[in-house]
């Protein structure tokens, strides 16, 4: 996969990209990574990017040349999936993320100060949000959306069941995680995942993760993929099917 950025600051992206899963995932050929400075697409000699919004208000809003220039350059090459960060794109998700990571090439635009001129919607395939919160810049959201597309991908990380077990990966939160020691502070590693049953430990891990969703998110548990025996264990512990 190639991965391009564009940004007023790609080099908040560069300490990031150099370790963990995203520096693995490169050096390892699985993903290559573009960032792009927008500044460098600006026609006029004081690199300007953005201009007072019409109608009046506070801030600044992006013009819309030096991005539409910037876009067309990058996508002009391979085509890639042009994706705007926004406060008010769809919500970005862990399906959103596995649909993503199987595109050959991803074009994150970073917006800064009010937004984007609206009229670059025409160059851009999708908005997507990370949360109902509102950043200071794009970059951050992009560094989110990147780590989480690239650990689906075969070689990103170490461990490729982990992707697969991960939080949100099966609809469910992910169950607890014991390590040593066996007991801390009077606190000790539950008995079954210490005996070797592996079906039992399965079984444990399994209702963990409905407890927890139940507990925590229990709005996933409506599309969450649930079994005769999920939703009777989930009865008892008082949750109404529909």
């Amino acid at each position: 996969m190639r991965l391009h950025v564009l940004a007023l600051f790609p080099e908040m992206l560069a300490s990031p990209l150099a370790v963990g899963v995203l520096r693995r995932a490169r050096e390892r050929g699985v993903v290559e990574v573009f960032l792009h400075q927008l500044r460098d697409y600006a026609s006029d000699k004081h690199l300007q990017v953005d201009d007072a919004p019409y109608g009046g208000g506070p801030g600044m809003v992006m013009r819309p040349e030096p991005l539409v220039a910037a876009i067309e350059h990058v996508a002009a090459a391979e085509r890639p999936r042009r994706i705007l960060l926004s406060p008010r794109g769809v919500p970005f998700n862990d399906e959103r993320a596995r649909a993503l990571a199987c595109e050959r090439a991803l074009l994150l635009i970073c917006p800064r100060y009010e937004g984007v001129d609206e009229r670059v919607a025409t160059w851009v395939d999708e908005e997507v949000s990370i949360g109902d919160y509102v950043l200071t810049g794009g970059e951050m959201a992009a560094l989110v959306v990147m780590d989480a597309v690239v650990r689906p991908l075969p070689g990103a990380v170490g461990n490729e069941a982990s992707p697969r077990e991960d939080s949100h990966a099966g609809g469910l939160l992910e169950h607890p995680q014991y390590t040593r020691p066996e007991e801390f502070r009077g606190a000790r590693v539950p008995a079954v995942l210490l005996g070797g049953d592996h079906a039992a430990i399965a079984r444990w891990r399994r209702e963990e993760s409905l407890r927890t969703t139940l507990a925590r998110r229990p709005d996933l548990l409506a599309r969450a993929p649930l079994g005769d025996e999920d939703r009777a264990f989930l009865r008892r512990l008082g949750w109404r099917d529909g």
